[in-house]
């Protein structure tokens, strides 16, 4: 049948079961937004107030659900304003496709108004970018543009469309989607053995899960893989939910803030075997005195990852479930009673502490822990409150826990968390956030009412650029450099401005009554936290140091009294 360019597009969104996708009108893709009103009763558009909140959006549906996260916007600005979103997803390898419309083919490299080559600036940060020119390419870069974004190792891929093409008109018939199958060809049988005998060997077995055992879907495997030969398990940000947070093998999360527990007993072991985690500097620290003492067998999907960061000892290249799959057939049962016993030993030694005399952001997240029993989708910006709600969070499940770990963006976390709701609309869904980072974002508020779902917004405000702050207290000598946020703003009377509940928590009995209170709201609240702008977040590794320096408060206390 003969269809336009904006047809066909919205047909291959239909083909690839596209449900829900996010995006901001303007001049260039207005054929793509007029297909789509046609099609409203199949495929949901979210308005967002800003295309960087579209973009996150679409990240945080990918996260939440396993599917592709798509986005939409204009030319020039409109897509620019996508790359921020782009990039966060490029970094922790999510799915997006983001189609981007642009000004007709003989305008282009004439400094049209609102032209840019949007294909080119993305490059860097996509596993691919596409222009399409020419309508009888259209309907088939759509399709690979998906293909490329889920198989492998996940991650964005855009597509831009002149509008001419969206315009012009051209044979379109239906396709079924290339079936995606798990990276198996590169699994090779002496790589496997190689492990499986580094297993069997090891006395003092560490497991570090990262982000790619959340994505291949590996949990149950891991889960066998601890229980049967008795090893400790510790995770990345990005690693959260893959391993049960309530399961006594876990340790906590490893690197610059992770527990004690987890930085030592890396240090001490004598095999660490690395699921799916691409040695971060966050992790490693210095990467030269990382797991020294220790064997190290790394399994990833992506081979590039291989001896990129961290020389290892093995690898098996290859999609983590389906390699963990044959290994637990390949080894037998271990035991390793005085090597757990010392792991115990030392989490009940460094436990993760915090202040109980004064509202904290820890108190916050334990609080909600309690109240949800930690059944919710938890996204989060970055800073201090994200780095408690990595620690004082259980996450049971992989998908529950939303979070830029790679790039690093603040602003992220409430358009993430309105993805997720969107696409798991069963759950509850709370994005954590500092002051600082929600002053980004948050005309994402606006968004959240006009969607008609509950979703709650904490707010950790301290009135500092807190992470960047605990810096200059440690190591800049107490130089506050712009990270005083000492103005008016009042994020109640901004929510309720929005159209959002919203209520101010100073103390510590307020949290939890707020928070119930919230939850039982059938809409977006808000909740301003006032915390202290001097609270930190401990344990902690300074930058470049080796995971055996890690220290808390305690430490300072004791270092201070001895000088």
């Amino acid at each position: 049948m003969q269809l336009t360019g904006a047809e066909i597009i919205i047909e291959c969104l239909k083909e690839q079961k596209v449900d829900t996708v996010f995006g901001y009108p303007g001049g260039a893709i207005l054929n793509v937004y007029d297909a789509l009103y046609k099609h409203s009763d199949e495929i949901q558009h979210i308005l967002t107030s800003h295309e960087q909140g579209a973009s996150h959006a679409a990240d945080g549906y990918a996260r939440a659900t396993g599917k592709v996260g798509v986005c939409l916007a204009t030319s020039g600005p409109g897509a620019t304003n996508l790359v921020t979103g782009i990039a966060t997803a490029y970094m922790d390898s999510v799915p997006v496709v983001a189609i981007t419309a642009n000004v007709g083919k003989p305008l282009l490299g004439r400094d049209s108004f609102q032209e840019v080559d949007i294909a080119g600036i993305v490059m860097p940060i996509t596993k691919h970018s596409f222009i399409v020119k020419d309508i009888t390419m259209l309907a088939d870069t759509l399709r690979k543009a998906f293909y490329i974004a889920k198989s492998g190792r996940p991650g964005p891929v855009l597509v831009d469309v002149t509008k001419d093409v969206t315009a012009a008109t051209y044979e379109y018939s239906v396709r079924r989607p290339a079936t995606i199958n798990r990276e198996v060809e590169t699994i090779r049988k002496e790589d496997l053995e190689t492990a499986a005998q580094m297993i069997e060997e090891a006395k003092k077995p560490y497991i570090f899960v990262g982000g790619g055992s959340v994505i291949s879907g590996a949990s149950k495997e891991i889960s066998e893989l601890a229980h049967k030969i008795q090893a400790p398990v510790c995770d990345s940000l990005m690693g959260k939910g893959a391993f049960s947070g309530e399961d006594p093998l876990y340790t906590g999360m490893l690197g610059m803030h992770g527990t004690k527990t987890s930085d030592l007993g890396v240090t001490q072991c004598d095999l660490l075997i690395v699921l799916g985690a691409r040695f971060s500097d966050r992790v490693t620290g210095n990467a030269k005195t990382f797991a020294k003492q220790a064997k190290i067998l790394q399994i990833d999907v992506d081979a590039a990852e291989i001896n990129k960061n961290v020389l290892v000892d093995a690898s098996v290249i290859g999609d983590v479930r389906e390699v963990l799959r044959r290994l637990l057939e390949m080894i037998p049962e271990e035991q390793h009673p005085e090597w757990i016993e010392h792991i115990q030993e030392m989490k009940a030694k460094y436990p993760l502490t915090y202040d109980h005399s004064q509202l904290t952001g820890p108190y916050i997240i334990e609080k909600l822990y309690e109240i949800t029993k930690g059944d919710a989708i938890i996204s989060t910006d970055v800073g201090q409150h994200q780095m408690w709600s990595a620690q004082y969070f259980k996450y049971k499940e992989p998908r529950t826990f939303l979070t830029s770990g790679g790039l690093g963006t603040m602003g992220y976390g409430l358009g993430a968390a309105i993805g997720a709701k969107m696409g798991r609309p069963d759950k509850t869904v709370v994005n954590i956030a500092g002051d600082g980072c929600f002053r980004m974002n948050m005309n994402e508020i606006a968004t959240a009412v006009r969607c008609h779902k509950q979703l709650l917004q904490i707010v950790m405000n301290n009135h500092v650029l807190g992470m960047v702050r605990q810096w200059q207290t440690l190591f800049y000598d107490h130089r506050y450099s712009h990270t005083v946020l000492d103005d008016a703003v009042d994020f109640v009377k901004i929510s309720e401005g929005m159209g959002a509940k919203a209520f101010r928590v100073t103390k510590m009995e307020e949290v939890e009554p707020a928070i119930r209170k919230a939850l039982a709201m059938d809409e977006p609240v808000v909740l301003d936290c006032w915390i202290d702008q001097d609270l930190s977040v401990f344990p902690m590794v300074p930058a470049g140091a080796s995971l055996n320096e890690v220290f808390d408060e305690e430490d300072m206390k004791n270092n201070e009294q001895s000088v």
